[in-house]
């Protein structure tokens, strides 16, 4: 804990902000290099289980439908290969280093919280690991599904010769839209307990809640196929009342524990 951050918010100059928002950053970026440098010393176990979703696709299909398992991934530079690589450090060094991201967030948003609101560090973080990690875990379920729709629509005399570093793009990509939106409930809550906004409010705006839902999913998801959005949207829409549930609740037990 830096001193600055001991501080309460109204108290801490513009200077002990950007002090404070540094040292958050630095520690943050620490904890993803460390992340990316374990992830590249795996890179081939890595890589192999991010093609797998590819390779059953493939494996399940007639040979027509995919390139023998020798000729799947490709690189087309003498480059790509090695960026690649690097691309999977980062994505697999953010994932690896995500609990200490959101530590370093909580931290920097501490001073302007209350007292009362504090109290909530530890459940916001392993809460949103869990979510995090939940929706990267269905994205790696998808894939297989939004590439067979992809490749049926490109055409029966369209040969599929991936770029390595494209496929690891969209695969990366989205494992993070996933994850992030799995984390709007996370937010939803913690705007509840902060008062922010009320359950009634959230409960009564759920027909733009969903059409609100759907449009993100559709910005977010980087194949821009219906399936992926159909199942990144579907369960977004069922956090989303989870998380008025929640946060109605929470606002039950307050209201008991101050009378």
């Amino acid at each position: 804990m830096t001193a600055t951050a001991e501080k309460p918010a109204d108290t801490m100059t513009l200077t002990e902000h950007l002090g404070e928002l540094r040292t958050r950053i630095i520690r943050a970026a620490l904890a993803v290099v460390i992340g990316a440098v374990l992830i590249i010393a795996f890179y081939d176990q890595v890589l192999t289980f991010l093609a797998q979703p590819y390779n059953d696709l493939c494996d399940s299909k007639p040979t027509s439908f995919c390139p023998p398992p020798d000729q799947r991934l490709n690189a087309f530079s003498p480059t790509e290969g090695f960026a690649a690589r690097m691309r999977i450090g980062l994505y697999g060094g953010i994932i690896i280093a995500l609990p200490v991201i959101l530590w370093q967030i909580w931290r920097f948003v501490v001073p302007a919280l209350e007292a009362k609101e504090k109290k909530y560090a530890i459940p916001f973080v392993v809460s949103s690991v869990v979510l995090f990690s939940a929706g990267a875990t269905l994205a790696y379920i998808t894939v297989g599904k939004a590439l067979e729709f992809l490749i049926s629509w490109s055409g029966e005399n369209v040969n599929q010769v991936f770029g390595i570093e494209k496929y690891i793009s969209l695969v990366g990509l989205m494992i993070f839209a996933f994850g992030v939106g799995f984390l709007l409930p996370v937010l939803l809550v913690f705007l509840q307990l902060v008062g922010v906004v009320s359950p009634r409010v959230l409960l009564g705006a759920w027909r733009y809640a969903i059409v609100g839902v759907f449009c993100l999913a559709a910005v977010i998801t980087p194949s821009g196929d219906p399936v992926t959005l159909m199942m990144l949207a579907a369960p977004m829409i069922v956090l989303y009342f989870v998380a008025v549930l929640i946060g109605y609740l929470a606002g039950r037990r307050t209201a008991r524990s101050a009378t």
